[in-house]
């Protein structure tokens, strides 16, 4: 294996990507040949490193210089300053890591400093299309350990022992999952991995195949052993294929290398796995509608009884977990399950990846231990509200989840907290809102998306978020009449009690959280006629301030409905009758004399 001085980690990540870090790639391998480097530096195209608002991230280890928002024409100066003069280029270094006396290592930043990454271990890390890398960092011992030492029995109870549970959303006990399936006789058993994210704003799972796909392989394939089964498929989304290229990459060299197919390690122990791509429906994210895709049926969900642990993929025993769960199996088996088990609280053990978005300054991924406070991943972790602006509410469990507000900053962060206060974990996404948003307004974006995802299986869910969402679509347009929130509410509980599926059964709790927080919003949209945040453009009413008014008549011109009059040099008019609310005027008027409300 050569040797060499210096390592250029880029992120090859989806949002990375897609700023250009291939092209950055390519300019490092060009500038290192030009300057005779190529044979001292290599450029590795690693995982997401979390920091997701600072990309294209480039670090260069051995030093671990945090280079963010890299564009390709600052490569030749990095290459030419760092990596032939030794003379790190602070200015493209990410301000938070250059101090007065010395340059900060990444795990000495406000983003980095309290997380603790388990699932994202070697994200960033690594090059996850290299088994060699991810074997150099501990890859594949877990499973050695297993099949060489360890009962399936023993396995089962070191996953229980741990308190892991499932990441994807229920929170089930993992362990408990795997002791069902593996008591249940068949000829035939199957391992399945939950890869279709389809909460909006999150990506966690996405990122653990793009950065560590081999841990899911030889997470999956100690879930088999575990069970008895010899055959696995990882349902990820079509949408994701960075994934799928670089799982599909994984897979063919663990079969090379004997850690997947008849005899894995010479053990004689059998097991291997195929991809299996969906479609983006989201209600495909639960196990019953998601195993009767695979099947190359309609994704839609199955009454239960039978759960998948007795009669699941073509009607034989199933394990499902999500990506999340399983990213953390190796390392359990590496580490104990006490060491995982000492991480957390009493009810919810070791980290949680989220995934942060909207209002917030450091956009990306982070992995915190259970217990952690919002307030500590949203201001302290998160950087804050940008542009000084007051944090409102911050949504977790995406669709199926519920909005969380100032007033519980400090609560810890597990399962039952977030359930206690009408929210939900789901699978990690966390979306940060200021006092620019409108909460009815986000619980009709959620709803909508429900209603659009829904299968349209059971009459509850398929008829119930329909109504729920007209009779919201008619608040924000300022049709909202008295008996409208105790009709929502009505709706709500009903749906949450006769749907079939977690989709229907949780697609009510971002309105009946806004409701619970925030039902002053609902009542001004109602009684006053008026949108508090100003978002509602069924509500908004658009007025001239006399006084700013030069008579130029630019908002006059401008109006596409001819609701303004008035003479040169006299303050013009809108006639709020004939506004159509499109907002041209004051985007147009140069001297701010157009106010909205």
């Amino acid at each position: 294996m050569e040797m060499y001085r210096s390592h250029v980690m880029i992120c090859k990540g989806t949002g990375c990507n897609s700023a250009g870090s291939e092209r950055i790639a390519q300019n490092f391998e060009a500038e290192l040949k030009k300057h005779g480097l190529e044979n001292e530096v290599v450029v590795e195209r690693t995982g997401c490193f979390g920091l997701c608002a600072l990309g294209p991230i480039v670090i260069i280890y051995p030093e671990a210089s945090f280079y963010s928002q890299v564009k390709p024409e600052d490569v030749e100066e990095i290459v030419k300053e760092h990596l032939l003069k030794g003379r790190v280029v602070k200015r493209l270094l990410y301000a938070e890591t250059v101090a007065e006396d010395k340059i900060k290592s990444i795990n000495e930043v406000d983003f980095y400093k309290k997380q603790v990454r388990v699932a994202l271990r070697n994200c960033g890390v690594i090059n996850p299309e290299n088994i060699d890398e991810y074997i150099a960092f501990d890859g594949y011992k877990a499973i050695e350990k297993v099949l060489t030492t360890m009962t399936p029995a023993e396995v089962i109870d070191v996953v229980k022992r741990s308190g892991l549970r499932g990441r994807g959303g229920g929170g089930f006990p993992t362990g408990l999952k795997w002791e069902f399936a593996s008591k249940s006789v068949n000829d035939k058993k199957y391992v399945l991995c939950n890869a279709d994210e389809g909460d909006p704003g999150a990506f966690m799972d996405r990122s653990v195949l793009e950065g560590d796909p081999h841990a899911i392989i030889e997470a999956m394939t100690i879930a088999a052993y575990a069970i008895g089964a010899d055959q696995g498929y990882v349902y990820c989304r079509a949408e994701y294929p960075i994934a799928v290229k670089r799982l599909t990459i994984a897979i063919n060299q663990a079969r090379e290398y004997g850690l997947l197919g008849d005899n894995i390690l010479g053990t004689g122990f059998k097991f291997d796995m195929e991809v299996r791509l969906g479609a983006g429906a989201f209600v495909c994210g639960e196990e019953t509608a998601l195993i009767a895709s695979i099947e190359g049926e309609r994704g839609m969900p199955r009454p239960r009884p039978p759960f998948p642990a007795v009669k699941g993929l073509f009607g034989k025993p199933t394990i499902l977990n999500n990506v999340e769960t399983y990213a953390n199996i190796p390392q359990i088996f590496l580490n104990g399950p006490e060491w995982f088990a000492s991480m957390g609280t009493e009810k919810s053990k070791g980290t949680k990846v989220f995934a942060l978005g909207g209002k917030i300054n450091n956009t990306g991924l982070v992995e915190i231990p259970m217990g952690t406070t919002m307030r500590e991943v949203i201001f302290e972790i998160g950087g804050g509200i940008p542009n000084g602006k007051k944090y409102k509410a911050a949504q977790t469990g995406g669709p199926s989840g519920g909005c969380i507000p100032a007033e519980h900053l400090d609560v810890e962060i597990d399962y039952d907290n977030l359930i206690a206060l009408g929210s939900m974990m789901g699978s990690g996404g966390l979306i940060v809102m200021d006092e620019d948003n409108c909460m009815v307004d986000i619980a009709r974006y959620f709803l909508d998306f429900t209603v659009d995802e829904s299968c349209g299986k059971c009459t509850p869910c398929r008829e119930g978020t329909k109504r729920m969402l007209e009779i919201l679509d008619k608040i924000t347009e300022g049709k909202g009449e008295k008996g409208d929130i105790e009709m929502l509410e009505t709706l709500a509980h009903t749906i949450k009690n006769a749907s079939l599926c977690g989709l229907g059964q949780t697609a009510p709790n971002p309105v009946l959280s806004t409701l619970t927080y925030f039902r002053d919003e609902y009542e001004a949209h109602i009684k006053d006629k008026k949108c508090p945040a100003g978002v509602c453009q069924g509500l908004a009413k658009y007025f001239v301030i006399e006084e700013k008014c030069k008579g130029c008549g630019i908002c006059a011109k401008q109006c596409p409905v001819s609701c303004i009059s008035g003479k040169p040099k006299t303050p013009y008019v809108i006639d709020s009758a004939k506004c159509v609310k499109c907002g041209v005027c004051l985007e147009k008027c140069p001297f701010k004399a157009i106010v909205k409300q």
